[in-house]
């Protein structure tokens, strides 16, 4: 593998790398990749208008052809962080328009592209912000494959289709988490859930391997619901972040925990979601797993799932 710079007048960047990250990867085979540290994009999806493509101008890499808003990542960037600043700077994108669903990871163990597959939570119209796109478009997802596409989209496109309607819920008994770990959570409930919607969220903004949801492609960043009862309701909203739209819902419980958690879990499989219930509670595990929906039932993950995935979380991917 070799790392080269781009040549002084090539369009964009005629006065060299505007970022570390801005560099071919060659293979020994002369293959080049863009991107040092790796790239990403961003498919940013809209129930309504399909998908957002961008028809990349004729200098750039496969110009002519169709593809996602996306580049080098910078050192040190998630794929998340890195597709989203992209699409902004190509597209327009504004800060909390999307939200984060999912990664699919193309690894050629020199070079890896990251396809960030988001869902749009405030509509809006891209905007051609940099000289690389010829022209943005919402493309309906039936006729995304009727364009000339970048051969890496060809590829990759049939299963990001396929897992565009698969949408995972995590809805967590917020007492039954914070009642697990001895810490004084007793002295102030609201504090301590509060503690644990801003762990959950650094979880789900990371991503979740998918394995670990049984789900296909490489990493979920799962929409949470958190469900607080008694005191714990007392606890705030979560606050969205510079760039994206916050993944935690709070949701507090007017009764009995319990009860509302199972109505969230129902209301969420009504909708076609994925869903997962964090719980060690044995009465409400038999609850959950009589929900069944299209033949799909609830799943019911023990709440040391969760507290061993958190404890990942503020650990570097890949360590």
């Amino acid at each position: 593998m070799t790392i080269v710079l781009p040549e002084p007048g090539e369009p964009r960047r005629p006065h060299g790398p505007l970022n570390s990250g801005d560099a071919w990867v060659v293979a020994p085979t002369g293959e080049r990749y863009w991107g040092r540290y790796g790239a990403a994009g961003l498919l940013a999806y809209d129930r309504e208008r399909g998908v957002l493509l961008q028809h990349r101008v004729a200098w750039s890499h496969h110009g002519g052809t169709w593809a996602l808003p996306g580049g080098a990542l910078h050192d040190g960037e998630s794929a998340r962080e890195g597709a989203i600043r992209e699409a902004q700077e190509e597209a327009g994108v504004p800060d909390d328009a999307v939200r984060a669903r999912f990664e699919s990871v193309l690894d050629l163990g020199i070079w890896s592209y990251t396809t960030v597959v988001a869902d749009v939570v405030a509509p809006f119209e891209p905007v051609i912000s940099d000289p690389e796109s010829l022209a943005l478009q919402w493309v309906p997802v039936d006729e995304v494959d009727r364009r000339p596409l970048h051969p890496g989209f060809v590829t990759a496109w049939p299963q990001l289709r396929a897992l565009l309607d698969v949408r995972p819920v995590v809805v967590v008994d917020a007492a039954n988490v914070v009642g697990s770990v001895p810490d004084g959570w007793w002295k102030d409930r609201a504090s301590a859930t509060a503690r644990l919607r801003d762990r959950l969220d650094a979880w789900a903004r990371r991503g979740v391997s998918a394995d670990r949801v049984a789900l296909d492609s490489t990493r979920w960043h799962p929409r949470v619901v958190l469900v607080a009862e008694g005191a714990a309701r007392d606890v705030s909203d979560p606050a969205d972040s510079a760039d994206v739209a916050c993944a935690v819902e709070v949701v507090r419980a007017p009764a009995a925990g319990d009860d509302a958690i199972v109505d969230v879990a129902a209301e969420h499989l009504a909708s076609g979601d994925r869903v997962f219930v964090v719980t060690s509670d044995r009465g409400l595990t038999a609850r959950i797993e009589a929900l069944t929906g299209n033949g799909d039932p609830v799943e019911v993950r023990p709440v040391r799932w969760l507290l061993e995935q958190l404890e990942e979380a503020v650990q570097p991917i890949g360590e």
